[in-house]
């Protein structure tokens, strides 16, 4: 009697099966793990720090900006992270939008010699310094309290600071670490009152 091999059955012999080798994915130098954090002062990284801020315009959408080119210090010691010490400042003249015009509407000067709508042509520095840490129950969470002096003013401001990550940088294999941070302010603290309440008065600030 001679045997009959299904179709089916002889597809299935014809197919390969491919032998996949499992190759390992190169390891992110930095990771969420307090332990990596070593003592010292740590100079802000310019190219990779930003202030985003956000404000709800005409009550139909929020609009974003951004500062960047932010410079200072961090000084933290793992042992007793509640005495870190903030002091950056943030370039407003680099302040950049969506769009030029209104970029340039941030930035041009007043009228007719008169006050500017918004920060005007020749900015100062806006600048953070902290006054005090206080930490949240598992240590990767802060509330950081600090002035903030923006347009000549200077306010206290609380922002809530959460832990990203630590390690070796790759590229100029100085010990890094990595921070993100929310909060909240009213521009109308710091004299900058163009527009209230079509362009809203509170500004939310991602770092």
């Amino acid at each position: 009697m001679r045997r009959i091999v299904p179709f089916a059955a002889l597809a299935l012999a014809a197919v390969a099966v491919p032998v996949v080798v499992a190759q390992n994915a190169p390891a992110v130098p930095g990771a969420p793990d307090k332990a990596r954090v070593s003592a010292g002062t740590y100079a802000a990284d310019a190219g990779h720090t930003m202030v985003v801020w956000k404000v709800d315009h005409f009550g139909f959408s929020d609009y974003t900006g951004i500062f960047g080119d932010v410079t200072g210090t961090l000084v933290i010691d793992p042992a007793n992270p509640a005495a870190a010490k903030v002091d950056v400042t943030i370039p407003v003249a680099k302040v950049t939008t969506a769009s030029a015009g209104l970029t340039s509407h941030l930035l041009r000067a007043g009228k007719d010699g008169g006050k500017p709508d918004f920060f005007g042509a020749a900015p100062a520095d806006a600048k953070f310094v902290s006054t005090a840490v206080v930490l949240g129950d598992d240590g990767d969470e802060a509330k950081v309290t600090g002035n903030l002096t923006l347009n000549g003013v200077t306010r206290p401001v609380t922002l809530d600071v959460d832990f990203h990550g630590a390690g070796d940088n790759p590229f100029n294999k100085k010990a890094t670490v990595g921070f993100e941070a929310e909060g909240k302010i009213r521009r109308s603290d710091f004299g900058i009152t163009y527009g209230i309440p079509m362009v809203s008065d509170e500004v939310e600030l991602k770092i």
